[in-house]
């Protein structure tokens, strides 16, 4: 079996080189041929000399995930499903906007968290990404986008590169599958691969506190943590990993996040579900329960998916909600919702996952058991 040169980042890559019997260095002249111009093919790299290069075609490849179906949405959104082997598919999106280029990039086969709101988590779990299946989103929707904007008579270069935005927001918790996921993080920010300024680069986690620890020292980036509920009642039935990880553990772990962040402020995703958490009493726990930690909120319109349970909190109450953070003195947006007719949009991504898990038929079980406790508002 080959060896695929997208599962290494520098460091791995130079120790590589060295056991293959060649310099150093030549791990630099890799990561810009295969990162920065996107060469799968050994004999373009022309200044690598010919015997490494017959090397590495004997024992190596650039190998990134196949594309098994493609969607543009009517704003222009891109969602690509790409083959990860063993009829498992993962979804990566790419959102234009007139200042930047976001790429939304999966780490799992589905989501082994338990996520009620979240169509990724419905799906089922499988198994973790590889670092070359993660970075290979990266790589592929490079390439794909670079030969769309070729087509289209657009100028592309290193100053105005297509991408220049990546989420870990796709599916899977990527502090999760933590080893993969920094390898790819530091692949991204390397400026002879990817050379993506940190705080460019934002992880969004549920919350799994001795990852976040670690990512703090190993590889910060900007951070974005998916909170969705004021209080520990509810993010307990939403956000199934808070009964081991509570709000005043994450939200310990973000002030010492902070401390070696590229931005000086975390980001907390909420996600809007009628009658669930949008009540001005939620509003204004939100506030108190924040207030010892930098921060910004981004309110997310839930994005229904079939059966889910859920509903979209009204426009009246997102503002309602948005005005009382505001008055008490924070920053907040609303997401846009970009893509929701093509299954993009914030929490709709699923996939094609062979669950390991039997997470559907668990969840309509559960679910029915915790509806009372979330939807107390709606029956009051």
């Amino acid at each position: 079996m080959s060896l695929n040169l997208l599962n290494y980042d520098a460091d791995q890559l130079a120790q590589l080189v060295v056991e293959m019997g060649e310099k150093p260095f030549r791990a630099k002249q890799l990561l810009k041929w295969v990162h920065q111009r996107g060469t799968a093919d050994f004999d373009l790299m022309s200044d690598i000399a010919k015997a490494f290069r017959q090397k590495l075609a004997a024992q190596a490849s650039v190998a990134p995930p196949s594309l098994m179906a493609e969607q543009v949405a009517s704003d222009g959104v891109h969602k690509w499903l790409l083959d990860v082997g063993t009829g498992n598919g993962v979804e990566t999106v790419f959102i234009p906007e007139d200042d930047r280029g976001t790429l939304c990039v999966s780490s799992q086969v589905g989501c082994a968290l338990d996520c009620t709101f979240c169509s990724t988590a419905r799906q089922g779990f499988n198994r973790n990404l590889s670092t070359a299946e993660i970075i290979g989103q990266l790589w592929w929707a490079n390439q794909r986008l670079s030969l769309n904007a070729a087509r289209l008579g657009q100028a592309v270069n290193d100053d105005s590169r297509i991408v220049s935005n990546v989420v870990m927001m796709g599916m899977g918790e990527p502090l999760a599958n933590y080893d993969n996921v920094v390898s790819a993080l530091r692949l991204m920010l390397d400026d002879n691969a990817y050379g993506l300024s940190r705080r460019r680069v934002t992880l969004s986690t549920s919350g799994m506190v001795p990852q976040l620890d670690r990512l703090r020292d190993d590889c910060p980036v900007a951070l974005a943590v998916s909170l969705h509920a004021p209080n520990d009642t509810i993010r307990d039935q939403i956000v199934p990993l808070n009964k081991k990880y509570p709000l005043k553990e994450l939200l310990d772990a973000c002030n010492r996040y902070l401390e070696k962040a590229p931005r000086d402020f975390v980001t907390f995703e909420y996600v809007m579900l009628a009658g669930v958490n949008d009540q001005p009493e939620h509003a204004r726990q939100l506030a108190d329960l924040a207030r010892s930690t930098s921060c910004k909120f981004n309110l997310i319109p839930f994005n229904p998916f079939p059966n889910s349970g859920y509903d979209r909190s009204g426009r009246e109450a997102i503002q309602r909600f948005r005005d009382i953070l505001t008055q008490a003195g924070y920053i907040v947006t609303v997401r846009k919702t970009r893509g929701d007719d093509i299954d993009a949009a914030c929490g709709q991504l699923a996939g094609q996952v062979m669950d390991k898990t039997r997470r559907q038929a668990k969840f309509a079980e559960k679910f029915e058991e915790v509806r009372p406790i979330l939807f107390q508002h709606k029956q009051g």
